[in-house]
């Protein structure tokens, strides 16, 4: 079988339109690439599949005039160029006519079997379904679209090689939908051509999306390569030449050539330093193919004593490679005059890998043992997105975190047992942890970075050598949220802390609903099944436990719920009908609630406190003091606020702000903190604001109480602190606002 080498490789990246001739005619382009490696039984059913999809699109048209079936035939030759199997060139033939056309997956599946009537249908749109919007059908789109994938990773080679010709063709487009297609390649579609190893896609969808979102800086980068290219070509020629005559005095066979860089890593490189395109010196690199992977190393050395090195510039992606397989040295030089050139070095096995990417397996079918880890690489990665899709019910979310989870910049670290992990820059010691496994995530407590004791927030770089130590009783902390990069672990962590506060809501809406039902004179045991399935039918709700989360979330009034309840002729419910505004007793607080019940940072009430339970929606119960002056405006709506009141067993601790005033002396906030430590108390926050003489500053402390006679207990102890001239408890919005 004959490989197209990498102009051959390269040639569907100028592929336009194609060619007038009919596809399935025998000097079409799609024949004549397809006889380079398939038989003549094979390309028979091809045709086939082109007269099923020629007929099933007949009438259709494209914006740009032409007859529609022109579409799924570049789509195919994109894929006949990387050599694909015979299914994956069918089913680009096909892509469009369930979405397009009056044929059914069925129909599909009978005429040319199951496996190109699942790759079809993982490429068709959900059209029958309805969305709140079309942000929420797009994001579902793509969560199918990439579940498919997942199952088979043909199915976005396809959407990969549909997109690539949507782009080449967008000019016809308006502006609007022109930029709104390009934001989408440059964020999703590029991004996983870059994960599969497409790298000739990759470049130009990205290239594409950058000429239609910007166009103008486009085109003065255009002009200013074309401009550059003359003026550099002499001294380009001389490095070339170079290059190639001290490989060959050390007797190194090597195919050496040069190459422009892609505008759009250009345009990137000027944001990223800051510079103007004069600036950019590295427009073009050198590309050495080597026969095998030693002599890659002795070519580095070669080429090293030839022009200096640049110190940091060098990367050994054969010894670490590319999550998508790229192996490869890449290495900086000062070049004549002063000019850095970039040079990477490679095997010809390696080329084949870089070029064709995952597509290699059918490109190149041999026993390769790199070709075997890439293949379990993709794997491992589209498995990650099945469980980063199990963990989230909602497609947006799902987008979010799938679009997280394609970094481009990765770290490479190290285990305890010395395997090498690739994460997104950035990445912290949760994110290692969840990447080892999901359990390992979810029970972290402490990491050890190259042997010593970090936060788990530290930022990872490459050469790390990384050890999380775990506890069995641990569990998420929403915080991580707040650093975590990779696209697992943000699913994981939103999946507990969203069970956990299900969870939580669950037996606050119970403790509320039961509140109700008793002001109805009613004990909540004897509430049976058959009134909760009618209730369940009545809301549309799966189970009782999603009325009873409603309930603790704010969603669901439990007056309301209770009096659906008994909706069954009762006389306590006509009683309480007349008096709805009858208060419905008090519900007890304990502080070990968790999620469901939120204490307001506002007033920050504390055991002890007069208090009021407000139902906010989505946040649940939220529990103010009642001198609080963010909610005296609620106070005159009955149906807004619940009694409650204190556990007088509550064991945890509880925030509050104190205030001092205190001589602006040395020494003078170590002997405050050490009162507090004395009182039994933690200090969670401190700040200052110094007065205008200088003689004083207030100090507003944030401390963990157990209750007001702790609390009490605390400020005497304060006041008899030398200079300490005045000590009160902050409360109110005002207050908060301003130490916050």
């Amino acid at each position: 079988m004959s490989h197209p080498n990498a102009k051959q490789t390269a040639n569907y990246v100028k592929q336009v339109l194609p060619p007038l001739l009919p596809a399935d005619s025998e000097d079409s382009q799609l024949t004549l690439i397809l006889k380079q490696y398939l038989k003549s039984k094979d390309i028979d059913q091809i045709w086939e599949a082109y007269r099923f999809s020629s007929e099933a699109h007949k009438g259709q048209m494209r914006k740009s005039g032409e007859p529609y079936i022109s579409h799924p035939v570049s789509v195919a030759v994109i894929l006949a160029e990387l050599h694909l199997d015979v299914p994956t060139i069918i089913a680009a033939l096909l892509h469009d006519v369930v979405e397009d056309t009056g044929i059914t997956k069925q129909e599909v599946s009978e005429k040319f079997g199951k496996q190109v009537a699942e790759l079809v249908d993982g490429l068709s749109k959900l059209d029958k379904i309805e969305f709140q919007s079309a942000t929420e059908a797009q994001a579902e789109n793509f969560r199918k679209m990439l579940l498919a994938m997942s199952q088979d990773v043909r199915v976005i080679l396809v959407k990969l090689a549909d997109r690539l010709h949507n782009m080449q063709t967008l000019d016809v487009m308006k502006v609007e939908k022109q930029k709104r297609i390009s934001k989408e390649t440059m964020e999703v579609y590029a991004p996983i051509a870059n994960r599969l190893g497409l790298n000739n896609i990759y470049q130009e969808l990205e290239d594409l999306s950058f000429k239609y979102l910007y166009p103008m800086r486009y085109g003065v980068i255009s002009k200013a390569i074309l401009s550059a290219r003359g003026n550099r070509k002499e001294v380009i020629g001389k490095i070339l030449e170079s290059i190639k005559d001290k490989l060959k005095e050390m007797h190194i066979e090597a195919d050496v050539t040069g190459r422009e860089k892609h505008l759009y890593s250009i345009y990137k490189k000027m944001l990223g330093k800051t510079v103007t395109f004069s600036q950019i010196y590295d427009i073009y690199g050198f590309r050495v193919i080597v026969k095998d992977l030693s002599t890659c190393y002795l070519t580095l050395g070669v080429l090293h004593g030839l022009y200096k090195p640049i110190p940091g510039k060098f990367k050994d992606y054969i010894a670490i490679p590319k999550a998508n397989g790229y192996q490869s040295l890449h290495t900086t030089l000062f070049g004549p005059f002063g000019t850095p050139i970039e040079v990477q070095i490679r095997s010809t096995e390696m080329h084949s890998i870089a070029e064709a990417g995952v597509a290699a397996h059918w490109l190149y079918k041999t026993t390769d043992a790199h070709l075997t880890a890439l293949q379990q690489q993709t794997h491992q990665w589209l498995q990650r997105l099945l469980e980063i899709q199990s963990e989230t019910t909602d497609s947006l979310e799902f987008l979010e975190h799938f679009k997280v989870d394609l970094f481009p910049d990765e770290v490479y670290v190290f285990t305890p047992k010395g395997k090498i992990l690739a994460l997104p820059k950035r990445a912290t010691a949760v994110d290692f942890a969840y990447a080892v496994h999901t359990d390992i995530g979810n029970r972290c407590v402490a990491v050890k970075i190259n042997q010593e004791l970090a936060p788990l927030r530290t930022e990872l770089h490459s050469g790390d050598h990384v050890e999380i130590i775990t506890a069995a009783h641990a569990h998420p902390n929403p915080a991580w949220l707040n650093y975590v990069v990779s696209g697992k672990a943000r699913a994981h962590i939103r999946h507990f802390l969203k069970t956990m506060q299900s969870k939580e809501s669950a037996q606050l809406g119970e403790r509320l609903l039961s509140q109700a039902l008793r002001a109805l004179h009613k004990d909540p045991l004897t509430i049976d099944d058959s009134h909760w399935q009618k209730l369940l039918r009545d809301y549309g709700s799966k189970n009782k436990e999603e009325i009873l989360t409603d309930i603790g979330l704010g969603k669901r009034l439990n007056v309301m719920v209770a009096h659906q309840l008994l909706a069954m002729g009762e006389d306590n419910i006509e009683r309480h009908s007349k008096n709805p505004n009858k208060p419905l007793g008090t519900i007890t607080i304990r502080g070990s609630e968790g999620m469901a019940v939120q204490f307001a940072q506002c007033c920050r009430p504390i055991p002890g406190d007069p208090i009021l339970g407000f139902i906010n929606k989505d946040k649940g119960l939220v529990i103010h003091t009642h001198d609080c002056l963010a909610i005296r405006k609620f106070r005159v709506d009955p149906e807004k606020w619940l009694d409650v009141e204190w556990d007088p067993d509550t064991k945890r601790l509880f925030k509050v702000n104190l205030k001092l005033a205190a001589a602006n002396k040395r020494g003078m906030l170590a002997k405050i903190a050490a009162g507090i430590a004395e009182a039994g108390s933690n200090i969670d926050n401190i700040s200052m604001e110094e007065l205008d003489d200088s003689t004083y500053t207030n100090i507003i402390f944030t401390v963990q109480v157990q209750n007001r006679v702790h609390l009490a207990d605390l400020m005497r102890r304060l006041r008899k602190i030398p200079d300490v001239v005045r000590i009160n408890r902050v409360k109110g919005v005002g207050q908060e606002q301003r130490i916050q």
